[in-house]
């Protein structure tokens, strides 16, 4: 059995150890540690490869608390102890700017994390009757597979949502259409919890019954998705409480259908959002742009500095609910909303929206590198950008510094998605 010395973790959390100059991939290993390890896919320059047997510990590996963990695909970092995930994601972000980029920060930003269990308030989980494994299966796929996992607990879920995993595959088993319900999507709210089942042949009576009693026995708000996001609709219990999100710095209780995008981990996005707006530093009197503003997550709480704030965002259905939501707060004069697929974006339909003081970009994993190609000399002096993947952020990082006569002033990361590799950050960029 091959024996390797793990020089670094990948940005998928691999450990890497390297033999006769070419790379190995090892699932589940550490920096720092003496491992051996079984290739399971093999390349001229790489080779893939599962962790057979730790030698040589690293000090900062722990027992991953969850059962789970090693088959399901949900989390990639739980044999990791947590201080250290936040240190090994910084390392990826900060390589990742300079090796992609060409560009290092100037400063450092303390990284924003939380609890690291019990933190994932959205979730999708795929549903799967299979009998050969004991009925109905729900769960995160498995590693490096289609398979749902046999998952009967989850420590990343709300502890009242991981309690719910086994009576639901009870509900599903008992369905008429149980061979036709391939996924269940988990909401939880400040005054709620909804589950969105996708469901793709209609309810009996009988099994309407059903879930209705399972709504009511575990004071859940049940949808039914027969189509795309947007054709959730309520089930029961029809009257009572919304889902919402909560800034409470900002007075802001911000709806939202379970469908929609929000943010995972609400602790963490009330600490984000204060940090974006203490970089953005927004006044009265300026003209800020939010782009790819999602249902206001940032929108608003600029607005509330009593600046004029711009919104932009692809998705109609989104930017309807975040014109209720700045009405709602009484900020609709203070707020306009603009449907616009940023990743489409020229020159010429950014010079329309008009000048902007300042600028907060938050993107999907794509990244803006259309919009800040469009930057011409009118662009914003003071950027916050929002990030969801080191390589993009890193490529717009790198255009903005080397063309645009941006500074990166400051980044850091936000533990957004504790366990697994996903790296979020937020940067400063001002424009000399």
């Amino acid at each position: 059995m091959p024996v390797g010395i793990i020089e670094a973790l990948d940005h998928e959390a691999r450990g890497i150890a390297r033999q006769d100059g070419k790379a190995i991939f090892i699932d589940g290993a550490l920096p720092g540690e003496v491992v051996e390890y079984a290739s399971f896919r093999r390349k001229p320059k790489y080779e893939l490869a599962h962790l057979v047997s730790v030698i040589s510990p690293s000090p900062a590996r722990v027992t991953p608390a969850c059962p789970h963990y090693g088959i399901c695909g949900g989390c990639a970092m739980q044999h990791l102890e947590a201080s250290a995930q936040v240190a090994v994601k910084q390392r990826v972000l900060e390589d990742s700017l300079w090796h992609i980029g060409r560009t290092r920060a100037e400063n450092v930003l303390p990284p924003i994390h939380g609890n690291p269990w019990g933190y994932r308030h959205k979730a999708r989980l795929g549903v799967r009757r299979v009998e050969s494994r004991g009925g109905v299966l729900i769960g995160f796929h498995e590693k490096r597979s289609s398979y749902i996992a046999d998952v009967r607990v989850c420590p990343i879920l709300p502890p009242h949502v991981s309690d719910l995993l086994m009576p639901l595959r009870e509900l599903f088993a008992a369905l008429s259409i149980a061979d036709r319900l391939p996924q269940v999507e988990v909401a939880v709210g400040a005054e709620c919890t909804a589950l969105v089942f996708r469901v793709l042949a209609p309810l009996t009576a009988a099994d309407e019954a059903r879930v209705r009693a399972f709504a009511d026995r575990h004071a859940v708000v049940v949808y039914l998705q027969t189509k795309g996001p947007d054709s959730a609709q309520r089930f029961h219990p029809l009257p009572g409480p919304r889902l919402s999100y909560r800034l409470p710095e900002f007075g802001l209780d911000m709806e939202f259908r379970p469908t929609d995008f929000t943010q995972v981990n609400p602790a963490v996005n009330q600490v984000m959002v204060r940090r974006a707006l203490r970089l953005l530093d927004p006044r009265p009197g300026e003209r800020i742009a939010d782009m790819f503003c999602g249902l206001g997550n940032f929108t608003l709480p600029i607005a509330r500095s009593g600046a004029t704030v711009v919104g932009v965002e692809g998705s109609p259905a989104l930017v309807a609910r975040g014109k209720e939501a700045a009405a709602a707060h009484g900020l609709a004069d203070q707020v306009r909303f603009a449907v616009s697929n940023l990743f489409d974006i020229t020159d010429a339909s950014l010079a329309a929206l008009g000048h902007f003081d300042k600028m907060l970009i938050d993107p999907p994993r794509e990244g803006a590198i259309e919009l800040v190609k469009a930057f011409g000399e009118d662009a914003p002096r003071r950027l916050v950008y929002v990030s969801c993947n080191a390589a993009t952020l890193a490529r717009d990082a790198g255009v903005l510094t080397s063309l645009k006569g941006y500074r990166l002033c400051a980044t850091g990361i936000l533990n957004m998605f504790p366990h697994t590799a996903h790296v979020e950050s937020i940067s400063l960029f001002e424009r000399a």
